[in-house]
Protein backbone atom coordinates (compact mmCIF):
# COMPACT_ATOMS: atom_id res chain seq x y z
CA UNK A 1 0.00 0.00 0.00
CA UNK A 2 1.75 3.47 -0.86
CA UNK A 3 2.34 5.72 1.76
CA UNK A 4 -0.48 8.63 2.44
CA UNK A 5 1.61 11.49 2.08
CA UNK A 6 1.04 15.00 4.03
CA UNK A 7 -0.37 17.79 1.95
CA UNK A 8 2.31 20.73 1.95
CA UNK A 9 3.09 22.48 5.06
CA UNK A 10 4.46 25.90 5.54
CA UNK A 11 7.78 27.19 6.24
CA UNK A 12 7.03 27.70 9.78
CA UNK A 13 6.06 24.37 10.48
CA UNK A 14 8.00 22.68 13.60
CA UNK A 15 9.76 19.75 12.62
CA UNK A 16 11.52 17.02 15.48
CA UNK A 17 11.77 18.11 18.86
CA UNK A 18 10.13 21.52 18.25
CA UNK A 19 7.44 19.56 17.34
CA UNK A 20 6.89 17.62 20.07
CA UNK A 21 7.15 20.73 22.45
CA UNK A 22 4.16 22.32 20.34
CA UNK A 23 1.00 21.53 22.08
CA UNK A 24 -1.13 22.64 19.24
CA UNK A 25 0.18 20.61 16.77
CA UNK A 26 1.70 17.52 18.86
CA UNK A 27 0.53 13.87 18.47
CA UNK A 28 2.77 12.09 20.45
CA UNK A 29 3.24 8.94 20.08
CA UNK A 30 0.17 8.84 17.58
CA UNK A 31 2.44 10.21 14.61
CA UNK A 32 1.99 7.95 11.84
CA UNK A 33 5.59 6.22 10.43
CA UNK A 34 5.12 8.57 7.02
CA UNK A 35 5.03 11.68 9.36
CA UNK A 36 7.86 10.25 11.58
CA UNK A 37 10.08 10.37 8.52
CA UNK A 38 8.85 13.72 6.79
CA UNK A 39 8.96 15.74 9.88
CA UNK A 40 11.94 14.37 11.18
CA UNK A 41 10.70 12.24 14.41
CA UNK A 42 12.25 8.81 13.43
CA UNK A 43 14.12 7.88 17.21
CA UNK A 44 12.55 10.83 19.04
CA UNK A 45 9.16 8.56 19.61
CA UNK A 46 9.25 4.86 20.74
CA UNK A 47 7.98 2.45 17.82
CA UNK A 48 4.65 1.82 17.98
CA UNK A 49 2.36 3.64 16.56
CA UNK A 50 -0.45 4.53 19.04
CA UNK A 51 -3.74 5.32 17.92
CA UNK A 52 -5.58 8.25 20.00
CA UNK A 53 -7.87 5.96 21.71
CA UNK A 54 -5.00 3.45 22.92
CA UNK A 55 -3.60 7.36 24.34
CA UNK A 56 -6.55 8.12 25.88
CA UNK A 57 -6.30 4.92 27.66
CA UNK A 58 -3.11 5.44 29.02
CA UNK A 59 -4.19 8.79 30.54
CA UNK A 60 -7.00 7.44 32.10
CA UNK A 61 -5.30 4.90 33.83
CA UNK A 62 -2.73 7.41 35.34
CA UNK A 63 -5.74 9.82 36.01
CA UNK A 64 -7.33 7.12 37.83
CA UNK A 65 -4.09 6.09 39.87
CA UNK A 66 -3.97 9.44 41.50
CA UNK A 67 -5.02 9.89 44.97
CA UNK A 68 -6.11 13.94 45.42
CA UNK A 69 -8.11 16.33 43.13
CA UNK A 70 -4.90 18.67 42.52
CA UNK A 71 -2.99 15.95 41.27
CA UNK A 72 -5.24 15.03 38.93
CA UNK A 73 -5.38 18.68 37.99
CA UNK A 74 -1.62 19.33 37.71
CA UNK A 75 -1.91 15.68 35.38
CA UNK A 76 -4.37 17.37 33.20
CA UNK A 77 -2.63 20.48 33.07
CA UNK A 78 0.18 18.97 31.86
CA UNK A 79 -1.29 17.33 29.38
CA UNK A 80 -3.15 20.23 28.01
CA UNK A 81 0.65 21.50 27.81
CA UNK A 82 2.09 18.46 25.85
CA UNK A 83 -0.95 17.71 23.76
CA UNK A 84 -3.84 19.88 23.33
CA UNK A 85 -6.24 17.62 20.90
CA UNK A 86 -5.82 14.54 23.50
CA UNK A 87 -6.37 16.43 26.63
CA UNK A 88 -9.81 18.09 24.68
CA UNK A 89 -10.74 14.19 24.01
CA UNK A 90 -10.41 13.33 27.52
CA UNK A 91 -12.61 16.48 28.10
CA UNK A 92 -15.18 15.78 25.36
CA UNK A 93 -15.50 12.01 26.27
CA UNK A 94 -15.58 12.25 30.25
CA UNK A 95 -16.76 15.45 31.06
CA UNK A 96 -18.69 14.02 34.04
CA UNK A 97 -15.25 13.20 35.67
CA UNK A 98 -12.95 15.69 34.31
CA UNK A 99 -14.95 19.22 34.50
CA UNK A 100 -15.21 19.29 38.50
CA UNK A 101 -11.24 18.67 38.38
CA UNK A 102 -10.21 21.05 35.53
CA UNK A 103 -13.19 23.47 36.84
CA UNK A 104 -14.98 23.85 40.01
CA UNK A 105 -14.49 23.01 42.56
CA UNK A 106 -10.68 21.90 41.80
CA UNK A 107 -9.76 25.14 39.88
CA UNK A 108 -10.53 27.19 43.31
CA UNK A 109 -7.51 25.24 45.12
CA UNK A 110 -5.87 25.40 41.88
CA UNK A 111 -5.70 29.25 41.96
CA UNK A 112 -4.77 28.92 45.74
CA UNK A 113 -1.93 27.05 44.88
CA UNK A 114 -0.53 28.54 41.01
CA UNK A 115 2.36 30.09 42.39
CA UNK A 116 3.41 26.80 43.87
CA UNK A 117 2.13 24.46 41.14
CA UNK A 118 3.05 26.52 38.41
CA UNK A 119 4.93 24.46 35.30
CA UNK A 120 4.39 26.13 32.15
CA UNK A 121 3.14 29.57 31.18
CA UNK A 122 0.00 29.45 29.48
CA UNK A 123 -1.93 32.98 28.23
CA UNK A 124 -1.04 36.56 28.51
CA UNK A 125 -0.46 38.37 31.99
CA UNK A 126 -0.75 42.04 31.37
CA UNK A 127 0.13 44.13 34.02
CA UNK A 128 -0.22 47.51 35.69
CA UNK A 129 3.94 47.92 34.08
CA UNK A 130 2.46 47.60 30.40
CA UNK A 131 0.77 51.01 30.66
CA UNK A 132 1.10 52.48 27.46
CA UNK A 133 2.35 48.89 25.52
CA UNK A 134 -0.44 46.63 26.10
CA UNK A 135 -0.97 46.30 22.23
CA UNK A 136 2.23 45.27 21.68
CA UNK A 137 2.04 42.59 24.44
CA UNK A 138 -1.06 41.01 23.56
CA UNK A 139 0.97 40.89 19.81
CA UNK A 140 2.99 38.06 21.37
CA UNK A 141 0.09 36.03 21.54
CA UNK A 142 1.31 33.56 18.77
CA UNK A 143 -1.97 32.83 17.34
CA UNK A 144 -3.84 35.57 15.36
CA UNK A 145 -6.78 33.99 15.29
CA UNK A 146 -8.01 34.89 18.61
CA UNK A 147 -11.64 35.10 19.16
CA UNK A 148 -12.57 34.50 22.24
CA UNK A 149 -10.74 36.13 25.85
CA UNK A 150 -11.69 35.71 29.18
CA UNK A 151 -10.02 38.58 31.27
CA UNK A 152 -9.45 38.38 35.21
CA UNK A 153 -7.97 40.74 37.36
CA UNK A 154 -8.63 37.94 40.12
CA UNK A 155 -9.75 40.34 42.74
CA UNK A 156 -13.01 37.69 43.83
CA UNK A 157 -11.81 34.29 42.41
CA UNK A 158 -15.07 32.16 42.74
CA UNK A 159 -16.01 32.41 46.90
CA UNK A 160 -12.41 32.32 47.54
CA UNK A 161 -11.80 36.68 47.22
CA UNK A 162 -8.65 38.40 46.08
CA UNK A 163 -6.30 35.91 44.37
CA UNK A 164 -4.34 38.22 42.33
CA UNK A 165 -2.47 36.75 39.60
CA UNK A 166 -3.27 33.32 40.98
CA UNK A 167 -6.50 33.89 39.19
CA UNK A 168 -4.98 33.06 35.76
CA UNK A 169 -6.48 29.69 36.64
CA UNK A 170 -10.01 31.21 35.86
CA UNK A 171 -9.44 32.05 32.38
CA UNK A 172 -7.71 28.69 31.82
CA UNK A 173 -10.08 26.38 33.19
CA UNK A 174 -12.95 28.89 31.27
CA UNK A 175 -11.52 28.52 28.33
CA UNK A 176 -10.59 24.75 27.99
CA UNK A 177 -14.58 24.45 28.84
CA UNK A 178 -15.08 26.73 25.81
CA UNK A 179 -13.42 24.03 23.74
CA UNK A 180 -14.07 20.84 25.71
CA UNK A 181 -17.93 21.62 25.71
CA UNK A 182 -18.59 23.29 22.86
CA UNK A 183 -16.28 23.09 20.36
CA UNK A 184 -14.38 26.88 20.31
CA UNK A 185 -11.18 25.73 18.42
CA UNK A 186 -8.48 26.63 21.15
CA UNK A 187 -6.59 28.64 18.52
CA UNK A 188 -9.66 30.96 18.97
CA UNK A 189 -9.15 31.19 22.81
CA UNK A 190 -6.84 33.46 24.97
CA UNK A 191 -6.77 33.56 28.61
CA UNK A 192 -5.90 36.95 30.39
CA UNK A 193 -4.55 37.64 33.97
CA UNK A 194 -4.91 41.62 34.08
CA UNK A 195 -2.69 41.93 37.09
CA UNK A 196 -3.07 45.26 38.74
CA UNK A 197 -1.67 43.87 42.22
CA UNK A 198 -3.06 42.13 45.00
CA UNK A 199 -4.43 43.18 49.00
CA UNK A 200 -3.91 39.34 49.93
CA UNK A 201 -1.43 39.82 52.41
CA UNK A 202 -0.58 35.97 52.76
CA UNK A 203 0.24 36.15 48.93
CA UNK A 204 2.38 39.31 49.05
CA UNK A 205 4.53 37.69 51.55
CA UNK A 206 4.27 34.59 50.01
CA UNK A 207 8.19 33.81 48.04
CA UNK A 208 6.81 31.78 45.79
CA UNK A 209 3.69 34.54 44.52
CA UNK A 210 3.98 35.11 40.87
CA UNK A 211 2.48 38.68 40.65
CA UNK A 212 2.89 41.71 40.89
CA UNK A 213 4.00 42.70 44.72
CA UNK A 214 1.81 45.86 45.03
CA UNK A 215 -1.71 47.02 46.60
CA UNK A 216 -4.17 47.13 43.86
CA UNK A 217 -4.66 50.00 41.18
CA UNK A 218 -7.63 51.59 42.15
CA UNK A 219 -9.95 54.45 40.76
CA UNK A 220 -8.29 56.41 37.99
CA UNK A 221 -5.47 54.42 37.64
CA UNK A 222 -7.40 51.55 37.30
CA UNK A 223 -10.00 52.56 35.27
CA UNK A 224 -7.54 53.73 32.59
CA UNK A 225 -5.55 50.31 32.26
CA UNK A 226 -8.85 48.68 31.77
CA UNK A 227 -9.68 51.01 28.74
CA UNK A 228 -6.35 50.60 27.01
CA UNK A 229 -6.68 46.93 27.50
CA UNK A 230 -9.98 46.88 26.16
CA UNK A 231 -9.21 49.09 23.40
CA UNK A 232 -6.00 46.91 22.66
CA UNK A 233 -8.15 43.90 22.37
CA UNK A 234 -10.06 45.86 19.36
CA UNK A 235 -7.07 46.73 18.03
CA UNK A 236 -4.69 43.73 17.52
CA UNK A 237 -8.03 40.75 17.49
CA UNK A 238 -10.61 43.06 15.61
CA UNK A 239 -14.30 42.37 17.01
CA UNK A 240 -12.62 39.64 19.55
CA UNK A 241 -15.49 38.90 22.05
CA UNK A 242 -14.52 39.69 25.79
CA UNK A 243 -15.38 37.54 29.04
CA UNK A 244 -15.26 39.34 32.11
CA UNK A 245 -14.34 36.76 34.97
CA UNK A 246 -14.27 36.92 38.60
CA UNK A 247 -14.23 41.11 39.04
CA UNK A 248 -15.32 42.51 42.47
CA UNK A 249 -18.70 43.84 42.63
CA UNK A 250 -17.72 47.13 42.35
CA UNK A 251 -16.01 46.77 39.38
CA UNK A 252 -17.71 44.15 37.60
CA UNK A 253 -21.39 45.77 36.93
CA UNK A 254 -19.83 49.61 36.18
CA UNK A 255 -17.13 47.99 34.10
CA UNK A 256 -20.48 45.75 32.22
CA UNK A 257 -22.10 48.87 31.89
CA UNK A 258 -19.38 50.82 30.53
CA UNK A 259 -18.20 48.35 27.61
CA UNK A 260 -21.41 46.99 26.78
CA UNK A 261 -22.25 48.98 24.58
CA UNK A 262 -18.71 49.28 22.73
CA UNK A 263 -17.50 46.39 22.17
CA UNK A 264 -18.95 42.76 22.47
CA UNK A 265 -18.58 41.41 25.81
CA UNK A 266 -20.42 40.09 29.11
CA UNK A 267 -19.13 39.18 32.23
CA UNK A 268 -20.27 35.32 33.32
CA UNK A 269 -20.31 35.82 37.07
CA UNK A 270 -23.74 38.01 36.40
CA UNK A 271 -25.29 37.00 33.05
CA UNK A 272 -23.64 33.15 32.70
CA UNK A 273 -24.64 32.51 36.21
CA UNK A 274 -28.03 33.85 35.74
CA UNK A 275 -28.82 32.05 32.41
CA UNK A 276 -27.92 28.74 34.40
CA UNK A 277 -30.30 29.67 37.16
CA UNK A 278 -33.68 30.91 35.40
CA UNK A 279 -33.20 27.31 33.66
CA UNK A 280 -33.07 25.43 36.64
CA UNK A 281 -36.52 27.90 37.76
CA UNK A 282 -37.74 26.40 34.32
CA UNK A 283 -37.08 22.75 34.66
CA UNK A 284 -38.66 23.09 38.71
CA UNK A 285 -41.74 24.48 37.42
CA UNK A 286 -42.04 22.01 35.36
CA UNK A 287 -42.06 19.63 38.23
CA UNK A 288 -44.34 22.13 40.26
CA UNK A 289 -46.90 22.77 37.62
CA UNK A 290 -46.67 26.45 38.52
CA UNK A 291 -46.30 29.82 36.61
CA UNK A 292 -43.23 31.81 36.83
CA UNK A 293 -45.85 34.49 38.09
CA UNK A 294 -46.56 32.63 40.85
CA UNK A 295 -43.04 32.47 42.33
CA UNK A 296 -41.21 34.72 45.12
CA UNK A 297 -37.37 34.29 45.07
CA UNK A 298 -35.19 35.25 47.66
CA UNK A 299 -31.33 35.42 46.88
CA UNK A 300 -29.28 34.71 49.90
CA UNK A 301 -25.97 37.44 48.55
CA UNK A 302 -26.76 40.69 46.73
CA UNK A 303 -23.66 40.67 44.56
CA UNK A 304 -23.09 39.99 40.87
CA UNK A 305 -24.84 36.63 40.63
CA UNK A 306 -27.99 37.59 42.92
CA UNK A 307 -28.52 40.81 40.68
CA UNK A 308 -28.04 38.84 37.19
CA UNK A 309 -30.04 36.19 38.68
CA UNK A 310 -33.02 38.52 39.48
CA UNK A 311 -32.68 40.95 36.57
CA UNK A 312 -33.10 37.48 33.71
CA UNK A 313 -35.75 35.93 36.07
CA UNK A 314 -37.46 39.65 35.70
CA UNK A 315 -36.71 39.59 31.62
CA UNK A 316 -38.68 35.81 31.97
CA UNK A 317 -41.56 37.44 33.43
CA UNK A 318 -41.64 39.82 31.83
CA UNK A 319 -42.05 37.77 28.48
CA UNK A 320 -44.27 35.43 30.22
CA UNK A 321 -46.85 38.79 30.37
CA UNK A 322 -45.95 40.33 33.68
CA UNK A 323 -44.90 44.09 33.85
CA UNK A 324 -41.68 45.05 34.96
CA UNK A 325 -42.26 46.53 38.60
CA UNK A 326 -44.53 43.27 39.74
CA UNK A 327 -42.00 40.98 38.22
CA UNK A 328 -39.14 42.85 40.31
CA UNK A 329 -41.70 42.60 43.62
CA UNK A 330 -41.11 39.00 43.41
CA UNK A 331 -37.55 38.85 43.60
CA UNK A 332 -35.40 39.98 47.05
CA UNK A 333 -32.10 40.24 48.36
CA UNK A 334 -30.49 39.20 51.73
CA UNK A 335 -27.23 40.88 51.78
CA UNK A 336 -24.14 40.57 55.27
CA UNK A 337 -27.08 43.51 56.66
CA UNK A 338 -29.91 41.61 56.30
CA UNK A 339 -33.22 42.01 54.02
CA UNK A 340 -32.38 44.47 51.44
CA UNK A 341 -35.63 46.69 51.67
CA UNK A 342 -35.79 50.19 50.48
CA UNK A 343 -35.71 52.34 54.20
CA UNK A 344 -32.00 50.93 54.20
CA UNK A 345 -29.48 53.97 53.39
CA UNK A 346 -25.94 53.80 51.30
CA UNK A 347 -27.61 51.01 48.93
CA UNK A 348 -25.51 50.14 45.95
CA UNK A 349 -27.21 50.90 42.95
CA UNK A 350 -27.01 47.11 41.94
CA UNK A 351 -28.82 46.61 44.67
CA UNK A 352 -31.99 49.35 44.52
CA UNK A 353 -34.20 47.71 42.13
CA UNK A 354 -34.44 44.94 44.66
CA UNK A 355 -34.86 47.16 47.42
CA UNK A 356 -39.01 46.87 48.38
CA UNK A 357 -41.33 48.53 51.01
CA UNK A 358 -40.39 46.01 53.96
CA UNK A 359 -39.83 46.17 57.47
CA UNK A 360 -36.41 45.19 58.29
CA UNK A 361 -35.27 41.39 58.90
CA UNK A 362 -32.04 40.61 60.05
CA UNK A 363 -31.50 37.21 58.95
CA UNK A 364 -32.17 34.63 56.35
CA UNK A 365 -34.26 32.39 58.37
CA UNK A 366 -36.76 35.51 59.38
CA UNK A 367 -36.55 36.70 55.76
CA UNK A 368 -37.78 33.11 54.97
CA UNK A 369 -40.78 33.18 57.40
CA UNK A 370 -41.36 36.53 56.29
CA UNK A 371 -41.56 36.79 52.44
CA UNK A 372 -42.49 33.16 52.24
CA UNK A 373 -40.24 32.34 48.77
CA UNK A 374 -40.79 29.23 46.55
CA UNK A 375 -37.52 29.55 45.88
CA UNK A 376 -33.91 30.25 47.71
CA UNK A 377 -31.03 30.81 45.85
CA UNK A 378 -27.79 31.00 47.55
CA UNK A 379 -24.78 32.62 45.61
CA UNK A 380 -23.38 34.40 48.88
CA UNK A 381 -20.66 32.00 49.27
CA UNK A 382 -21.19 31.88 53.00
CA UNK A 383 -21.07 27.99 53.36
CA UNK A 384 -24.10 25.84 55.80
CA UNK A 385 -26.47 28.75 55.85
CA UNK A 386 -29.13 26.90 54.35
CA UNK A 387 -30.14 25.23 57.62
CA UNK A 388 -32.51 22.84 59.00
CA UNK A 389 -34.35 25.32 60.21
CA UNK A 390 -34.20 27.60 56.53
CA UNK A 391 -34.99 23.99 54.67
CA UNK A 392 -37.73 22.54 57.43
CA UNK A 393 -39.20 26.17 56.88
CA UNK A 394 -39.21 26.09 53.04
CA UNK A 395 -40.76 22.55 52.86
CA UNK A 396 -43.45 23.79 55.42
CA UNK A 397 -44.56 26.43 52.80
CA UNK A 398 -43.99 24.82 49.71
CA UNK A 399 -45.17 21.27 48.67
CA UNK A 400 -41.88 21.40 46.26
CA UNK A 401 -39.54 23.72 47.49
CA UNK A 402 -36.20 25.57 45.61
CA UNK A 403 -33.70 25.22 46.86
CA UNK A 404 -30.53 26.04 44.83
CA UNK A 405 -26.95 26.02 47.02
CA UNK A 406 -25.14 27.82 43.93
CA UNK A 407 -22.16 29.11 45.58
CA UNK A 408 -18.65 27.88 44.95
CA UNK A 409 -16.05 25.78 45.87
CA UNK A 410 -17.79 22.93 47.42
CA UNK A 411 -16.68 24.81 50.46
CA UNK A 412 -18.77 27.60 49.96
CA UNK A 413 -21.69 25.82 49.24
CA UNK A 414 -24.96 27.02 51.72
CA UNK A 415 -25.90 23.24 51.95
CA UNK A 416 -25.03 19.66 50.72
CA UNK A 417 -27.86 17.84 48.67
CA UNK A 418 -28.34 14.74 51.70
CA UNK A 419 -28.90 18.04 53.82
CA UNK A 420 -31.23 19.56 51.61
CA UNK A 421 -33.13 16.12 50.26
CA UNK A 422 -33.47 14.71 54.20
CA UNK A 423 -34.64 18.02 55.80
CA UNK A 424 -37.37 18.32 53.19
CA UNK A 425 -38.58 14.46 53.39
CA UNK A 426 -36.87 13.82 49.51
CA UNK A 427 -39.51 17.46 48.41
CA UNK A 428 -36.89 19.75 47.44
CA UNK A 429 -35.40 20.63 44.00
CA UNK A 430 -32.12 21.15 44.37
CA UNK A 431 -29.40 22.26 41.79
CA UNK A 432 -25.85 22.75 43.31
CA UNK A 433 -22.84 25.30 42.40
CA UNK A 434 -20.01 22.12 42.86
CA UNK A 435 -20.47 18.40 42.42
CA UNK A 436 -22.55 16.41 44.68
CA UNK A 437 -23.00 12.68 44.44
CA UNK A 438 -26.77 10.88 44.14
CA UNK A 439 -28.53 10.35 47.26
CA UNK A 440 -30.32 7.29 48.43
CA UNK A 441 -33.16 7.89 51.02
CA UNK A 442 -33.90 5.68 53.95
CA UNK A 443 -37.25 4.67 52.37
CA UNK A 444 -35.34 3.54 49.12
CA UNK A 445 -36.05 7.05 46.83
CA UNK A 446 -32.91 8.00 44.89
CA UNK A 447 -31.92 11.34 43.79
CA UNK A 448 -29.67 12.67 41.08
CA UNK A 449 -28.37 16.38 41.75
CA UNK A 450 -26.90 18.29 39.15
CA UNK A 451 -24.83 21.08 39.07
CA UNK A 452 -26.28 24.68 37.86
CA UNK A 453 -22.73 25.38 36.25
CA UNK A 454 -22.47 28.20 34.23
CA UNK A 455 -20.50 25.58 31.87
CA UNK A 456 -23.91 24.62 30.71
CA UNK A 457 -23.93 28.25 29.37
CA UNK A 458 -20.98 29.86 28.29
CA UNK A 459 -19.45 27.73 25.84
CA UNK A 460 -22.68 27.36 23.65
CA UNK A 461 -23.57 31.04 23.87
CA UNK A 462 -19.51 32.20 23.09
CA UNK A 463 -19.54 29.54 20.39
CA UNK A 464 -22.35 31.21 18.71
CA UNK A 465 -20.92 34.74 19.29
CA UNK A 466 -17.92 33.77 17.39
CA UNK A 467 -19.61 31.91 14.58
CA UNK A 468 -21.94 34.75 13.60
CA UNK A 469 -19.35 37.76 14.33
CA UNK A 470 -21.58 39.01 17.16
CA UNK A 471 -21.17 42.56 17.64
CA UNK A 472 -22.57 42.84 20.69
CA UNK A 473 -24.18 40.71 23.77
CA UNK A 474 -27.48 41.02 25.02
CA UNK A 475 -29.29 39.81 27.70
CA UNK A 476 -31.77 37.92 25.54
CA UNK A 477 -29.52 36.05 24.18
CA UNK A 478 -28.68 34.75 27.60
CA UNK A 479 -32.26 34.11 28.40
CA UNK A 480 -33.07 32.27 25.16
CA UNK A 481 -29.92 30.09 26.11
CA UNK A 482 -31.51 28.82 29.66
CA UNK A 483 -34.76 28.21 27.87
CA UNK A 484 -32.86 26.28 25.80
CA UNK A 485 -30.98 24.39 28.28
CA UNK A 486 -34.68 23.90 30.16
CA UNK A 487 -35.55 22.24 26.71
CA UNK A 488 -32.71 20.08 27.32
CA UNK A 489 -33.57 18.53 30.80
CA UNK A 490 -35.72 15.40 29.87
CA UNK A 491 -38.34 14.11 32.18
CA UNK A 492 -36.56 11.36 32.90
CA UNK A 493 -34.30 13.97 34.14
CA UNK A 494 -36.96 15.47 36.07
CA UNK A 495 -37.87 12.00 37.35
CA UNK A 496 -34.45 11.73 39.29
CA UNK A 497 -33.94 14.99 40.74
CA UNK A 498 -32.35 16.43 37.65
CA UNK A 499 -32.97 19.75 36.83
CA UNK A 500 -30.41 19.74 34.53
CA UNK A 501 -29.00 17.18 31.79
CA UNK A 502 -26.21 15.30 32.57
CA UNK A 503 -23.13 16.44 31.58
CA UNK A 504 -22.13 13.96 29.20
CA UNK A 505 -24.60 15.45 27.14
CA UNK A 506 -22.90 18.97 27.01
CA UNK A 507 -21.34 19.12 23.75
CA UNK A 508 -25.02 18.72 22.27
CA UNK A 509 -26.41 20.78 24.58
CA UNK A 510 -24.02 23.73 23.77
CA UNK A 511 -24.74 23.05 20.09
CA UNK A 512 -28.00 23.86 20.47
CA UNK A 513 -27.60 26.61 22.72
CA UNK A 514 -25.29 28.02 20.04
CA UNK A 515 -27.89 27.82 17.55
CA UNK A 516 -30.60 29.67 19.12
CA UNK A 517 -28.48 32.32 20.62
CA UNK A 518 -26.98 32.61 16.62
CA UNK A 519 -30.63 33.38 15.71
CA UNK A 520 -31.32 35.81 18.43
CA UNK A 521 -28.09 37.98 16.91
CA UNK A 522 -29.31 37.00 13.25
CA UNK A 523 -33.08 38.36 14.36
CA UNK A 524 -31.77 41.54 16.02
CA UNK A 525 -29.04 42.67 13.47
CA UNK A 526 -26.32 41.99 15.65
CA UNK A 527 -24.33 39.27 13.42
CA UNK A 528 -21.50 39.69 11.09
CA UNK A 529 -22.36 36.68 8.20
CA UNK A 530 -25.11 35.93 6.06
CA UNK A 531 -27.91 33.60 7.35
CA UNK A 532 -26.52 30.02 6.51
CA UNK A 533 -29.53 27.78 5.31
CA UNK A 534 -29.50 25.49 8.02
CA UNK A 535 -28.15 27.44 11.45
CA UNK A 536 -27.90 24.29 13.38
CA UNK A 537 -25.93 22.09 11.05
CA UNK A 538 -23.89 25.96 10.29
CA UNK A 539 -22.79 25.65 13.71
CA UNK A 540 -22.14 22.35 14.42
CA UNK A 541 -19.57 22.55 11.33
CA UNK A 542 -17.63 24.51 13.25
CA UNK A 543 -17.11 23.10 15.94
CA UNK A 544 -13.89 21.67 16.72
CA UNK A 545 -13.50 17.99 16.60
CA UNK A 546 -10.20 17.08 18.81
CA UNK A 547 -9.96 13.24 17.48
CA UNK A 548 -6.76 12.93 15.34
Amino acid sequence: MPKRSLPPLPEWYPRGTALLRDPTLNKGTAFSDHERDVLGLRGLLPPHVATQDEQLARVLENFHRLQTPLSKYIMLSSLLDRNEALFFRVIMDHADTMMPIIYTPTVGLACQQFGHIYRRPRGLFISATDRGRISQVMRNWPHREAAMIVVTDGERILGLGDLGANGMGIPIGKLSLYTGCAGLHPWKCLPIMLDVGTNNAALLEDPLYLGLRQRRLTGEAYDELVEEFIAATQEVFPGVIVQFEDFANHNAFRLLRRYRDRVSCFNDDIQGTAAVAVAGVLSALRVTGKTMSEQTFLCLGAGEAATGISDLLVNAMIEDGIDAAAARARCWMVDSKGLVVASRSELAEHKRPYAHAHAPVSDFIGAVKSLRPTAIIGVGAVPGTFTEEVVREMSRINERPVIFALSNPTSKAECTAQQAYAWSDGRALYASGSPFDPVTMPDGRHFVPRQGNNSYIFPGLGLALVVVGATRVTDTMFLAAARTLARCTTQADLDQGSLFPPLSTVRDVSARIAADVAEIALRDGLASIERPEDLEQAIRAEMYDPRY
